[in-house]
């Protein structure tokens, strides 16, 4: 059922007809982190909001930054503004942002005592403030496009929770998986149970797609990628809700660094999966065949480049995957704080313009 004020049609549902691998008149195209602070007017909402945490916990703010690169490009899809770690805060581990420093925690998971305290929490309780920002921001959007939830993936917010912090080794958290991995496997599962029921939430608040970033998942070994990782997002892809106002509600995943794996990435029940920009496109739909979608997977930095540089990368994504039905064009991360809008325009104009011309359109 649609809630209230929202309507149930789309106006442009290209993006779950691509999910769903079903033939469209173009690519569509959204960009992973697309409001964020390459935008003047996402910098400008910021600063009134005062902090990055006020800006994600207040739903009218959330709103306004989520639809603020619709309003400048024609984007195929809306992505929640939030933020990974919205979970393992309301667990009270304690999130801050110190500026230049990247998120921190409080009270990082390091003993046993600490790893058997955790639970999962309540989305409607704890996580209320995304919800509310769900309903709101498909309220604003008005049927335009759909509206992506997310989630980090269960491992992913192991690292943080147990590191307390990013790193560029992670040395603490992997410590615990080799020397405790009973104390990681059970963070995972607290954590495997939270992300099902956060994501189911966000369906229910009014999320049309669900995405899963497993941005660490790639420095695991390929042995640990299973064990530690795979087999936990299995689980919550396995328990999300699979339809909402009458339609599929389509579930991406996306590992950083998993090229590897992306045959059993394939067979984790995931609806498309995500290609950071080392993978080559044609290789990964030979691996995986007709039965997922995938996303990708332009290396964000070409955005640096001229605008006829990124016209041509533009052109050569396209042609790697082809006009096959079952492609969403996107960034192979996320894109670069540096990026000049005006280059954005660029991106999507021939995104939108090459590829219709792939489908045999004008």
């Amino acid at each position: 059922m649609t809630a209230p004020g929202v309507p149930a049609r789309l106006e442009n549902d290209t993006l779950l007809r691509a999910l769903a691998r079903e033939a469209t008149p173009y690519t569509p195209l959204w960009l992973m982190r697309q409001a964020g602070r390459y935008l003047p007017e996402y910098n400008a909402t910021r600063a009134r909001a005062g902090d990055f945490l006020t800006l994600a916990k207040t739903p009218a703010l959330a709103t306004e930054v989520t639809l603020q690169p619709l309003d400048r490009f024609p984007l195929d899809a809306a992505i929640l503004f939030s933020d990974i770690l919205t979970i393992p805060d309301a667990m009270g581990l304690g999130l801050a942002f110190a500026a230049g420093e990247g998120p921190r925690f409080a009270h990082p998971l390091r003993d046993e005592a600490a790893v058997a305290r955790l639970a999962a929490p309540d989305p409607s309780r704890e996580l209320r403030y995304v919800l509310d920002a769900v309903r709101e921001i498909r309220r604003a959007l008005g049927g335009r496009v759909p509206l992506i939830g997310f989630s980090g993936s269960p491992y992913t917010l192991a690292c943080y929770m147990v590191e307390g912090s990013g790193s560029s080794d992670w040395q603490t958290l992997k410590t615990m998986l080799y020397a405790r991995p009973d104390l990681l496997q059970r963070i995972l599962s607290v954590n495997a149970q939270a992300v099902t029921d956060y994501l189911n939430a966000q369906i229910e608040a009014g999320a049309q797609a669900v995405m899963i970033f497993d941005t660490w998942g790639g420095t695991l070994s390929h042995a640990g990628y299973e064990t530690f990782s795979l087999v936990y997002t299995r689980k919550v892809i396995g328990a999300l809700r699979k339809q909402a106002e009458g339609r599929q509600v389509p579930c991406i995943l996306f590992t950083k660094g998993g090229g590897q794996w992306l045959e059993a990435m394939a067979a984790s029940g995931a609806d498309a999966l995500g290609l950071d920009w080392t993978t080559d496109p044609r290789d990964a739909r030979r691996r995986v065949g007709a039965g997922v979608a995938l996303q990708g997977n332009l290396d964000p930095m070409t955005l640096m480049a001229p605008p006829a540089v990124v016209r041509a990368q533009a052109r050569q994504v396209l042609d790697a995957f082809g006009p096959a039905p079952g492609h969403v064009f996107n960034l192979g991360h996320g894109i670069s704080q540096f990026t000049a809008p005006d280059t954005v325009a660029e991106l999507v104009d021939e995104v939108r313009t090459y590829s219709t011309k792939l489908r045999g359109g004008r």
